[in-house]
């Protein structure tokens, strides 16, 4: 395992994937491993999906089989967010079991691999029933960019367009767009904050200092730490902290506090 940056300071990682990416082995998808350079990076707690949710039809399998995962290893510092699928005839189910036998505090989308879109119904019905149940949705915006996907594993980026729509009602859910910042510039990201209760996380903001020059346009009560690991390297995210001078109210925001603040009982 290579020298992990310090940082000196609890982390919460809301990006984190268990199990295997369809498509080739990652350093870090084995768990006790990912649990290891977890605690070396100081990520003190993890909101966990599983890749297996990209392309397994058995989505209560691959529910069951995180929760597992998270109760095995990490002594509470994994902290699971199921899949549902709207397009599946059974995901009002998924979507009570995550709730009601999980008790987890949230679920993660993957609209590019399930092969829906925010404009349809299923997709509204979906987060009035996340927000009546109190749940946090995890919206994967992209997980691969597209010029190295393999061609059976392509997947559009999430066209976020008809979502400041939805976030404006007031049953909407709290969500957290995940990779988001590839595809989108601050000020696009501060009308998606001030459409309704939507965070953005780090793990695709690009270039030297960009936390640094992202918080000059962008409301640091709405960004939270995200390494997307093991897709990638965990280093890389704990780099753009190193690298961007930040207040010490922003660090600690952005390290721990806004996620804390969003979930407060896990925490």
């Amino acid at each position: 395992m290579t020298d992990t940056p310090k940082i000196d300071a609890p982390l919460v990682d809301v990006n984190v994937h268990l199990s295997r990416w369809p498509a080739r082995r990652l350093p870090g998808d084995e768990t006790p491993e990912l649990v290891e350079r977890l605690r070396a990076a100081d990520v003190v707690q993890a909101w966990v999906g599983s890749f297996d949710a990209l392309i397994h039809r058995d989505i209560a399998g691959v529910n069951e089989r995180l929760v597992e995962e998270t109760r095995t290893h990490g002594d509470g510092m994994l902290i699971p967010f199921g899949a549902v699928n709207p397009r599946l005839p059974d995901w009002k189910e998924d979507l009570r079991r995550c709730h009601e036998q999980y008790k987890m505090p949230g679920v993660r989308l993957y609209p590019g691999y399930h092969g829906y879109t925010l404009a349809d119904d299923a997709f509204a019905a979906l987060l009035a029933d996340a927000a009546e149940r109190e749940l946090i949705v995890q919206l994967a915006v992209k997980l691969e960019d597209e010029r190295t996907q393999p061609t059976a594993l392509r997947a559009a980026t999430v066209d976020l367009a008809p979502l400041p729509k939805l976030l404006s009602s007031p049953a909407a859910p709290p969500m957290v767009l995940l990779n988001a910042m590839r595809t989108l510039s601050a000020a696009q990201a501060c009308d998606l904050a001030e459409a309704g209760d939507v965070y953005f996380e780090i793990a695709m903001l690009e270039g030297v200092g960009g936390v640094e020059r992202l918080l000059k346009e962008f409301p640091h009560e709405r960004l939270l730490f995200g390494s997307h690991f093991p897709f990638f390297y965990l280093e890389s995210a704990l780099l753009k902290l190193r690298e961007s001078s930040l207040p010490n109210f922003q660090r600690q925001a952005l390290l721990h506090g806004n996620a804390r603040r969003l979930l407060p009982v896990a925490s």
